[in-house]
């Protein structure tokens, strides 16, 4: 992995991934600065500060003071009742660090944006996504992501940008990917009516390996990456390795697509209720119903050297082995 120096200021460093980015930047000897918001808890490693993202003159003051030679953007939200949560979460954010950035008069190596493969929308059976086809996003948070990738593009070259959109990432500490491990080690192979449908993946060790390379790669300025483990697969050939690894004779149920949407419903009535967004509901069911989501890692071979290295057999082990470790299973 390419070393780092200097100073670099980290978002989303309590998250799945951000957490992983953190620990990378930290064993290559970089000063590692996390914005954390009021009230969450200091990371276990590194300098953190404390910032509201809707406090722009603290962004500012921050970036002032640190002049850090990297910001790596990878808080986001997943789960929203409104678009407008969303909104908040993933676009505002974005916003304001580049503006703060660029008010701050620092110079800036790179600012690397975590975006996801949901702002381009679905792709094909036949064809994985390229980075020159049309963003169409289908649902909120795909939608937000691409808004949030339109405001890091109008910077142009006023700061030096890279956007990075993975594929499904799973890995150890995932809690979205968990749920079919769990329910494998139990003894269990669930389908709903999604067996044969296709997806892109990558092991979320390959996504920091991306992060790292990319915001050192002069080809990688003003551009924008998918990244995948380079093999799409279905449902049903993911989910036999999961119960493969879980080491247990499974029983497999294949429960008819409808029970999504009525699941899906329950959610939003669960959060109409008490106000708390699930991960689960309407827009989500609608991209569990597309055909495919893939996508061609080819472009961040070429212009900075990504090589996935973990493959998903791997992958499911390492993540099962973590689960097992932490008490998750």
């Amino acid at each position: 992995m390419v070393e780092l120096r200097g100073k670099a200021i980290l978002t989303g460093a309590s998250g799945f991934i951000g957490g992983r980015v953190r620990d990378a930047l930290l064993d290559s000897g970089v000063d590692v600065v996390s914005i954390r918001r009021r009230g969450s808890p200091a990371p276990k490693r590194g300098r953190s500060v404390v910032a509201d993202y809707a406090d722009l003159d603290g962004l500012t003051k921050l970036f002032r003071e640190e002049s850090p030679e990297f910001v790596f953007h990878v808080a986001g939200a997943t789960k929203g009742v409104s678009y407008a949560d969303f909104q908040g979460a993933n676009v505002m954010p974005t916003k304001n660090l580049m503006t703060a950035i660029e008010a701050s008069g620092r110079p800036l190596q790179r600012f690397v944006h975590l975006s996801s493969l949901t702002a381009y929308g679905p792709s094909t059976a036949a064809r994985p996504l390229q980075e020159s086809d049309p963003r169409q996003p289908i649902e909120h948070y795909g939608k937000s992501k691409l808004e949030a990738e339109e405001v890091v593009e109008s910077f142009g070259s006023r700061i030096p940008w890279t956007i990075l959109r993975p594929s499904g990432v799973y890995g150890p500490g995932d809690q979205d990917y968990f749920e079919l491990f769990k329910t494998a080690a139990k003894g269990w192979n669930v389908f709903f009516g999604n067996a044969e449908r296709w997806f892109s993946s990558i092991y979320v060790d390959d996504v920091i390996q991306a992060v790292v390379k990319s915001s050192t790669a002069p080809q990688a300025i003003g551009r924008g990456y998918f990244l995948c483990d380079g093999v799409p697969t279905t449902w049903r050939a993911f989910q036999q390795i999961v119960v493969e690894e879980a080491g247990r004779k499974a029983r497999t149920l294949n429960l008819p697509e409808a029970l999504v949407s009525i699941a899906a419903m329950g959610g939003e009535w669960a959060t109409a209720i008490d106000k708390k967004p699930r991960l689960f509901n309407r827009q989500k069911a609608k991209m569990g119903a597309q055909e495919a989501w893939t996508c061609t890692h080819a472009a961040a071979a070429q212009d900075f050297g990504y090589r996935p290295e973990v493959d998903q057999r791997e992958g499911v082990r390492r993540a099962f082995a973590w689960y097992r470790e932490h008490g998750w299973l």
